[in-house]
Order: structure tokens, then C-alpha cells, then sequence
């Protein structure tokens, strides 16, 4: 009896050791599992971070892109704008020498002499003319035209018959146009 005693005794005592080494093997998986569930949170959480850090650099260099897009293309226009009108500082100086050239031609000769002045100054102005027009001068039209206050200058107002109302009756002063830039208005008289 006391033999079956001892012998039970001892395998409850192994049963328990066995129980133990169990529960410490659980215990160790248990947190094994906790600090691996630890690590992947801290993981995932320093992805997100570089996500949003790679989402701030993509949204920074789209934004320095378009930035660099808008200057090259303000550059270019300007580049361009500046050769379209190279040409309208020497035009405008120039614009009181056609004024005084149709002046001249304007006047009556009163003799022969005069006469052959008149056209040899007739033929300086046409050359001098169609030079400026190949850089792109034109004559802003008045005759017949309704007032257009973005190339006449109203500097007198009437009533005439024969026009309608807002028409040009008059131009006082020609007007010109450097390609589609106006550069001096032109002056005009318009029907009330």
C-alpha cells in the first residue's frame, strides 16, 4: 500500500511539474506573441509615417514643378513680347518726323521749284513710310469708323449732319498701331 502511495504521489508530482512547464511554456508564448504584436504595431506605424512623408516630397516637387513651369513660361513670353516690339522706342521717336513729312506734303507749291521739292520730299516719305511698315506701323482708321476709345482719342465733340451719333466726324491727329499694341492714338473729332 505504502509502495502504490509513493507511487501515485509521484506521478502527481510529475503531473504538476508537468503543468508547470506548461503554463511557463504559454506564458512565454503569450508574450513572445505580445512583444511580436508590439514590434508589427511600431512597424506599421513608422510605414504610415514614411507614407505620409513621401506624400508631403511628392506634393512639394509637383508644387516646385509647376512653379518652375510658370517662370520658364512667363520668361518665354516676355522674350517674346520683348522681340515682337523691339522696335517701338525708334518708331515712336520717329512718329513726329512722319507728322512734319505729311505736313510738308499737305502744303500747295506755289512754283515749279516747289513743286520738284514737294515730290522729291513725296518719295523720302514713302521709302520712310514703308520702312516702318515692314517693322509693323500701321495707321489706325478713322474715316467712316465709330469711336473706339481704345484707339481714338475723342478731343472735341459735334453735332454734324450726315453722321450717325458716337461716328467719327474728323481725325485731328493720325493714329498708330505698332502690329496689334496701339502706340499713339489717334486724334479725332466724334459726332454727339
Amino acid at each position: 500500500m505504502e509502495q502504490e502511495a509513493t507511487a501515485e504521489e509521484t506521478t502527481s508530482m510529475e503531473d504538476i511539474h508537468e503543468d508547470e512547464s506548461q503554463q511557463e511554456k504559454e506564458t512565454l508564448s503569450q508574450e513572445e506573441k505580445s512583444s511580436d504584436e508590439i514590434y508589427e504595431t511600431e512597424e506599421q506605424q513608422e510605414i504610415e509615417k514614411l507614407k505620409q512623408e513621401a506624400e508631403e516630397w511628392k506634393n512639394s516637387s509637383l508644387r516646385a514643378q509647376a512653379d518652375l513651369d510658370n517662370v520658364r513660361r512667363r520668361a518665354k513670353e516676355e522674350k517674346e513680347k520683348a522681340a515682337k516690339y523691339r522696335a517701338q522706342d525708334l518708331i515712336e521717336s520717329l512718329l513726329p518726323v512722319l507728322d512734319n513729312f505729311e505736313r510738308a506734303i499737305s502744303a500747295s507749291p506755289e512754283s515749279e521749284e516747289a513743286s520738284s521739292l514737294l515730290e522729291g520730299v513725296n518719295m523720302v516719305y514713302s521709302q520712310f513710310l514703308e520702312a516702318v511698315q515692314k517693322e509693323g506701323l500701321e495707321v489706325i482708321e478713322t474715316k467712316g469708323q465709330t469711336f473706339d476709345p481704345h484707339q481714338h482719342q475723342a478731343v472735341m465733340q459735334v453735332e454734324e449732319d450726315g453722321f450717325e451719333s458716337n461716328q467719327i466726324v474728323e481725325e485731328l491727329q493720325k493714329g498708330y498701331k505698332l502690329k496689334d499694341k496701339v502706340i499713339r492714338p489717334a486724334m479725332v473729332k466724334v459726332n454727339v
